[in-house]
């Protein structure tokens, strides 16, 4: 997203401290064990955990070409749209049937957050 690549911009042209970007980086390893665990792998986080049929989070980074906006936009992404919410955005209510997940809320910026940590789990 935008604020991403400003972000990324200002950390490669040096105009951003590192800690800025390990503090995102690390705030997105936060959610990412918080939220995204409970049906992927997350790096080292849960290396038998997840649910079979999700792909795992270094899977994504590492397979896929489009990776970077697959995580951007995971939260349109079927089924996420059935249980996260992102704060800012209107979300149509999928069913009138109750949620079979635990609903996930967060902001605009956990998304880039969570998009620095998946990052780190590419591989050279």
């Amino acid at each position: 997203m935008r604020a991403r690549s400003i972000i990324m911009a200002a950390a490669l042209t040096g105009l951003m401290a590192p800690s800025v970007l390990a503090d995102e980086i690390s705030d997105g390893r936060s959610l990412s064990e918080q939220h995204c665990a409970r049906c992927h792998v997350v790096g080292d986080f849960n290396k038998f955990g997840g649910i079979g049929s999700t792909p795992s989070f270094q899977l994504l980074v590492n397979a896929f070409d489009d990776w970077s906006e697959r995580f951007e936009t995971f939260h349109a992404r079927r089924p996420h749209p059935a249980f996260v919410r992102v704060a800012g955005f209107e979300y149509p209510d999928p069913t009138v049937l109750p949620p079979n997940a635990a609903p996930v809320e967060i902001e605009l910026d956990d998304i880039s957050a969570i998009r620095a940590f998946a990052e780190t789990l590419k591989k050279e």
